[in-house]
């Protein structure tokens, strides 16, 4: 079971139960239960600055509140905001230094939606290693990033929550270096998964695009992409090769060859992740302890 469907059920060492039913009633309902949580923010407090985004579902702008800087996603319609209210009552729940953190939620009569959370200034993981590339990110920088990644999933593992759309564009950077897992969004529902056609295929395991069978070791074979797309400083995954392509070739075995540069060490990761039977893909407790173990090595060479 995953995500916003098992914590309904069964708080599992988490704060409180998720609240999900009763949202689904209607926003005047969310805004009342996201009241009583201690959630709600002051639409009054909450200045919109920028758009510094702007997404299939709404925009997302940078704000200030309280004098704080803030990201905020904006979503308009009645119908979408439904289903971003059970990201944010998601986002209650999760709270790790490698996750972007909800500050909260402002939910207001008309239907609009506001989900506010810390300002990454940094932007997304994938445009951060395009801009710099490898004059710039030493083996370090890269090592960091991909165990803040993996920290964030292994939290994620510990708590039975699914990402499903792990790729470096949904991994931001702060201010201060550190990247931080993003967009707990609409595909994480699995009533909204119905049109495989929308799910990112380069980064989908061969079981989860098929069989539509998503778990923590779907979310495995996404960071070895995602690890790959660090160590290749952003490149597309599967160069030269066209996407209706990719998932026969890959059930055939195929495997891409590792980044230039790309510590055999790391490549052996990524091999691993994209082992085709699920079962036998590491855990992020393994990946996190074996990234460990590659960094304490580096830092005494």
């Amino acid at each position: 079971m995953c995500g916003e469907e098992h914590y309904t059920k069964d708080a599992d060492g988490l704060c409180t139960r998720l609240i999900k039913p009763k949202l689904m009633e209607g926003t005047v309902a969310a805004q009342d239960e996201f009241s009583r949580s201690g959630w709600a923010l002051n639409r009054k407090e909450l200045k919109l600055l920028q758009t510094i985004g702007k997404g299939e579902f709404g925009d997302v702008m940078v704000g200030d509140y309280r004098g704080n800087k803030v990201a905020v996603k904006c979503i308009k319609n009645d119908a979408t905001a439904q289903a971003f209210i059970a990201e944010a009552s998601v986002m209650t729940q999760l709270r790790h230094n490698n996750l972007v953190q909800l500050l909260g939620v402002i939910v207001e009569e008309r239907g609009s939606l506001y989900i506010v959370t810390e300002y990454m200034a940094k932007g997304s993981l994938v445009d951060y290693l395009r801009s710099r590339g490898r004059t710039v990110l030493g083996g370090d920088c890269l090592l960091k990033f991909s165990l803040d990644v993996c920290e964030a999933m292994e939290y994620l593992e510990n708590n039975n929550f699914v990402h499903r759309d792990l790729a470096a564009r949904n991994v931001l950077v702060s201010d201060d270096n550190i990247a931080k897992v993003s967009d707990f969004g609409l595909t994480k529902e699995a009533s909204s998964i119905q049109d495989t056609g929308k799910l990112p295929v380069k980064w989908t395991s061969p079981e989860a695009i098929r069989e539509k069978r998503f778990s923590t070791k779907s979310d495995v074979w996404s960071y070895g992409i995602l690890l790959w797309e660090i160590y290749s400083f952003g490149r597309v995954p599967y160069p030269r090769i066209p996407l209706k392509e990719v998932v026969p070739r890959v059930e055939k075995g195929y495997k891409m060859d590792a980044p230039d540069g790309c510590p055999p060490v790391v490549y052996d990761l990524m091999k691993q992740c994209w082992t085709l039977d699920s079962v036998v893909r590491p855990s992020f407790h393994m990946l996190r302890d074996k990234l460990q173990h590659i960094r304490a090595k580096e830092l005494y060479l």
